[in-house]
């Protein structure tokens, strides 16, 4: 959510920053509704200002048994009052007209966000490790999976339909092994506390981390009214919602293991066989609250906690910095990291890492305040995936397979895999 006040005090550089990311001027439009408001608002403050006058008048007529004049006054004080309640609907309309469209308004990019369309204008900014060689071509994981027998698309469809897969014996086991040994690296070298947080939010949360109204579509809805959370992003960062917190005491650094739901309403035709993008999935989330000054270290920071899981998996990836015209829409600056696909023959997305300044704090209203401070200031809030669960294991199914089909664990999954070191077909 941006500050109305920031947009009054500087339109211009807050239409720069939308042109930036391809978008028209829309302070314009903006302010002749916050102009409204603030005039309706004058107005009132003026009727009730006359009005307590008035009433302070009414008592001296009436002390001096002037009823004439009295019965006056109160027929003024009764035309106010009207005025005074069609007044307040007049501000509560023109507010939620603000409110909504400022909305659906993207975050504005940093400066050092580098200008571009789409994702062919991106930025690598580093990579690290040997992709690996075969002397066979390389299989896409859903045949590497299928293969095995532990991966079955076909049942999955009869369950629940497209976008699903039920995972079978050792590839169930890695699932939940790449998840612990994340969520042990996070916590116990990395300094992230782990949590355990509800999967289903109320419209009020998911609209302070900005996934409503912009992104309904794409988001699963209970009959309770519920919403079904797209990553722990959700219920993380809203653990601050409406809360004064010490700056002392920042950053604090949240990790979780959920499910993620996404209904990919924007994605019809992009990778529907595999596990790519699914509608049913898991991440291991990170997510930091901030100061301001905090923010830009600590985006560096969660990205390098991201790679390290890569590191130690022995997995090549790159890194690159989002353009104005691929970031998403609360974010600031983004790092995407992606692996390395043999059967593919391709780099693909394992993890994206954000910042948002006070975007998501506006909405949620949360704030932080110095011991020696007067006023109090919104947080700075990022989170990114470190990483996401399914993909790393479609990573490790092409990155380890063998040319029998069979696929090798690596080393560091070892302690979790309950003494297993190759995955072959069960006999």
């Amino acid at each position: 959510m941006h500050d109305i006040k920031a947009i009054r005090e500087n339109p211009a550089a807050f239409d720069a920053g939308l042109a930036r990311r391809g978008l028209a001027t829309l302070s314009s439009s903006l302010l002749a509704i916050d102009e409204q408001k603030r005039e309706t608002m004058q107005k009132l403050q003026d009727a009730q200002s006359r009005r307590n006058s008035l009433s302070k008048e009414i008592g001296a007529a009436m002390g001096k048994k002037d009823v004439a004049l009295a019965d006056k006054l109160k027929a003024d004080v009764a035309g106010l009052k009207d005025f005074i309640t069609t007044g307040e609907e007049q501000e509560r309309v023109l507010t939620k007209q603000l409110n909504d469209a400022l909305a659906v308004i993207p975050n504005l990019p940093m400066a050092d966000v580098p200008a571009g369309k789409d994702e062919h204008d991106n930025v690598e900014v580093r990579s690290w490790g040997q992709k690996p060689s075969f002397a066979f071509e390389p299989q896409q994981h859903f045949d590497i999976g299928e293969g095995l027998g532990l991966m079955d698309f076909e049942i999955a469809s009869k369950l629940s339909g497209a976008r699903f897969v039920v995972l079978k014996g050792a590839l169930a086991r890695m699932e939940r092994a790449l998840a612990q040994f994340m969520l042990d690296l996070h916590t116990s070298e990395f300094g992230y506390s782990e949590t355990y947080a509800p999967y289903m939010l109320r419209e009020e949360a998911m609209y302070g981390v900005g996934q409503l109204p912009k992104f309904e579509e794409d988001l699963f809805k209970t009959t309770s009214g519920h919403y079904l959370i797209p990553t722990a992003e959700a219920p993380l960062t809203n653990l601050v919602r409406e809360q004064v917190l010490d700056e002392a005491k920042l950053p604090i650094r949240m990790t979780a293991y959920t499910p993620c739901f996404r209904a990919e309403a924007g994605a019809a035709g992009r990778d529907t066989r595999g596990m790519i993008r699914q509608h049913q999935f898991s991440k291991v989330e990170l997510v930091s609250i901030t100061t301001p000054e905090q923010a830009d270290a600590e985006h560096e920071r969660m990205t390098s906690c991201a790679e390290e899981v890569l590191k130690r998996l022995n997995l090549s990836y790159r890194t690159i910095v989002l353009c104005t015209g691929d970031m998403g829409f609360g974010s600031r600056k983004t790092y995407d990291i992606e692996v390395w696909l043999p059967g593919q023959n391709a780099f693909r997305e394992i993890s994206s890492c954000s910042q948002f300044g006070e975007f998501q704090a506006r909405r949620m209203e949360a704030r932080c305040k110095a011991a020696d401070a007067k006023q109090t200031r919104y947080v700075h809030t990022l989170n990114g995936s470190a990483l996401a669960v399914g993909r790393t294991m479609v990573a490790i199914l092409e990155n380890y397979q063998s040319g029998d089909g069979s696929v090798t664990i690596p080393e560091v999954l070892l302690p979790y895999m309950g003494g297993l070191t190759v995955i072959k077909r069960p006999a």
